[in-house]
């Protein structure tokens, strides 16, 4: 290659990736006007005391000590753990029997998929959140559903231990983004297992515990770990139809954190929060990656 074809190739290298750098440029800002640097802001200011006011001040480790003694935090964090015990397994559980009923070949599955997943779109807004309110309410549907068997009207969200229910319920509500991810991992899954499984007598219960189950797990490993990532995020719901209450039995992680960020206006305990918050979900993620090796199968493996 002579000297003009090298220039002419580093000349048409660098304008591929000028033009590289041109698309991916939007990415880039947005990463770091809202990702990275708010991150390494949000680190900093957990060592610090600052209220969106006046200057931060330097004060080490002291609003992670604070968490400690904070009866506010442990049971922020213990309401929040129920939530995700509950909500997380039976929101999976919910969707995967829906996408075991939508696989079957019908005209009107398409359509089924398209509504079962409109939840998963809207569930997280103000509007439908306004709108479980209003069917929980004392008067509510609910309530009036009940009536009908002569059950006495419950006061969902006046009563500690029943105002977080509604909440799991809207969660579990919510199941369209799992089911579909359910229903493509089932169209994965060999017919020949099944065939050969009927050939030994296995009736579909068995068919379900050692084919299905078995060679879904990486997908159902999938779906715990984004669900319960989402779940310990929860904000909207507690936000809007309890705002924490009765007496902190729906004040959720999330909404204590916002609560001290932006109405006690203590931002470094509420960056502190967050990081806690992080490490947390990083145990129990690495928790469900470590134990996923004697439950998910795989093929490499097996």
């Amino acid at each position: 290659m002579n000297k003009d074809n090298k220039s002419a190739f580093r000349k048409f290298i660098y304008k591929e990736k000028t033009v590289g750098y041109v698309f991916a440029l939007p990415f880039i800002i947005g990463f770091l006007g809202f990702t990275l640097i708010p991150i390494i802001s949000s680190l900093y200011y957990s060592f610090t005391d600052y209220n969106l006011i006046k200057k931060e001040s330097w004060i080490g480790l002291s609003n992670y000590g604070r968490l400690f003694q904070d009866e506010r935090f442990w049971m922020s964090l213990k309401v929040t753990m129920k939530y995700v015990l509950i909500s997380v397994p039976s929101k999976l559980c919910f969707a995967l029997l829906v996408a075991i009923v939508l696989i079957r070949k019908s005209k009107l599955t398409g359509f089924y998929r398209s509504l079962f997943y409109v939840p998963s779109l809207i569930g997280g807004s103000i509007a439908v959140a306004l709108v479980w309110k209003e069917l929980f309410s004392r008067n509510g549907l609910i309530n009036q559903m009940i009536g009908i068997v002569d059950i006495k009207p419950i006061s969902w969200f006046g009563d500690q231990k029943m105002a977080i229910i509604p909440l799991i319920l809207m969660t579990v509500w919510q199941f369209g983004s799992s089911m579909i991810i359910f229903a493509a991992g089932l169209k994965e899954i060999p017919t020949t297992y099944y065939e050969a499984a009927k050939i030994d007598g296995a009736n579909r219960l068995k068919s379900f515990l050692h084919i299905t189950i078995p060679v879904l797990s990486p997908v159902i490993l999938y779906n715990l770990i984004m669900q319960t990532i989402s779940a310990f995020m929860s904000f909207t719901q507690a936000f809007v139809i309890t705002k924490g209450g009765p007496n902190d039995a729906t004040n959720f992680y999330a909404l204590y954190m916002y609560d001290n960020a932006f109405k006690y206006y203590d931002m470094g305990y509420a960056s502190a929060m967050s990081w806690v918050m992080l490490i947390i979900m990083s145990v129990i993620t690495l928790v469900i990656f470590k134990t996923s090796k004697s439950w998910v199968f795989s093929e490499a493996g097996n």
